[in-house]
């Protein structure tokens, strides 16, 4: 039988085992959000766990994929219908609430597998504090763009401009989509919608694109920087990236996670007032 991989799908004993086997505990976390006129709001949802589940279906041995974190932090969207934000703090309890019940069930690595942009630095933050509750496990997280081969494939196949093309709703996310439910994807509406944002030297958003500097993060309210919600150029998405992108993401965190696992314990503290 082909070992399971999905924790909702387990029993408790199968739960057990797979902490046992020192399997690491892989959390989807995103965000429901306006995606432009052309992608339904699910976006994040569906690429960060579709990633997740393809990955642990290809390497069940070494991963646990947890059911996901749905709703994330995005009160700058809010002038657009589809919205639904949760308070920074509210967020950050959240998901530390759930690694806590993880690491209280003996896993000793947890990963958050991160959809949304503006989740990243709150979920540094929460994979810290789940650290300094559970001093002997390992938590962190990282987002999809950001697993090394999505980011070498993606400079080798994009036709959006960089920095700029590859935001929300954007070149990368649209071929995502179309990869997983391309009859949900509404090519007619997408629209390059870029020039809104005042792209500079320290000042540019792109999700893998290269800057001439460490770019500065600013992020006022979307609407007055995106005339659809979109920001990039969905328009240069296909199919055919999309497939191609999904397989980088999923070979990205199998890596990952072996890499993840190959890891030491961690030290013991050393109280240094004594």
């Amino acid at each position: 039988m082909t070992k399971k991989h999905l924790f909702g799908e387990m029993t408790w004993p199968e739960v057990k085992e797979a902490v046992k086997e020192e399997r690491v505990a892989v959390v989807p976390v995103a965000m429901i959000e306006e995606h432009g006129h052309h992608l339904p709001i699910d976006t994040d949802l569906v690429l960060a766990s579709e990633i997740c589940y393809r990955a642990g279906a290809k390497s069940p041995e070494s991963m646990v994929i947890i059911p996901p974190i749905n709703h994330g932090y995005a009160p700058h969207q809010m002038d657009f219908p589809g919205v639904i934000s949760i308070s920074s703090e509210t967020f950050i309890n959240y998901v530390v609430d759930v690694c806590n019940s993880l690491a209280h069930q003996g896993f000793k690595k947890i990963l958050l597998m991160n959809g949304h942009g503006s989740n990243v630095s709150l979920l540094k933050v929460a994979a810290r504090q789940t650290m300094l509750h559970y001093p002997d496990v390992q938590c962190t997280s990282i987002s999809h763009w950001d697993l090394e081969p999505v980011v070498q494939l993606t400079e080798q196949i994009r036709d959006s401009e960089s920095p700029g093309g590859i935001n929300h709703a954007c070149e990368l996310e649209t071929s995502m989509y179309l990869a997983i439910k391309e009859d949900l994807v509404q090519m007619d509406k997408a629209v390059r919608d870029i020039d809104k944002y005042q792209m500079s030297k320290y000042f540019w958003l792109d999700l893998v694109g290269k800057g001439e500097g460490r770019p500065v993060v600013m992020v006022p309210y979307w609407s007055s920087i995106s005339e659809t919600g979109t920001l990039g150029d969905p328009t240069q998405a296909t199919r055919e990236k999309g497939e191609r992108l999904m397989n980088a993401a999923v070979e990205g965190l199998v890596e990952f996670i072996q890499i993840f696992r190959e890891r030491e314990p961690n030290h013991p503290r050393v109280n240094h007032h004594l």
